[in-house]
């Protein structure tokens, strides 16, 4: 909590704080995960694109983004839930670019 001179105390936004869920958090560490990725690959440049051993930093940023996504999820099936489950397939994906781009040669 945030308290100003006049005494109003304001909440910070769940994206910082990380003992509170969100999905925000997780989207932007996924795709900071695969932009850094495809960056580490040498992306702009097909023709010069190779494996790294540096992927592996990417993809443990990519598993923290999954695993702050299934801390989402609700017990109880609703679309809330479904929606949860679309970005986690999205994240597996992302997950699987991210192996790809680590054991091509």
């Amino acid at each position: 909590m945030t308290v100003y001179s006049s005494g109003v105390e304001l909440p910070r936004p769940s994206f910082f704080t990380l003992r509170q869920k969100s999905i925000a958090r997780s989207l932007m560490l996924s795709l900071g995960a695969i932009a850094l990725s495809l960056r580490l690959a040498g992306f702009p440049h097909i023709e010069d694109m190779r494996g790294s051993r540096w992927q592996i930093i990417p993809l443990a940023i990519c598993l923290g983004g999954m695993a702050e996504m299934i801390r989402c999820l609700n017990r109880r099936w609703n679309l809330y839930h479904a929606g949860v489950l679309l970005l986690l397939y999205a994240n597996l994906m992302i997950l699987a670019m991210i192996v790809f781009l680590l054991v091509y040669p």
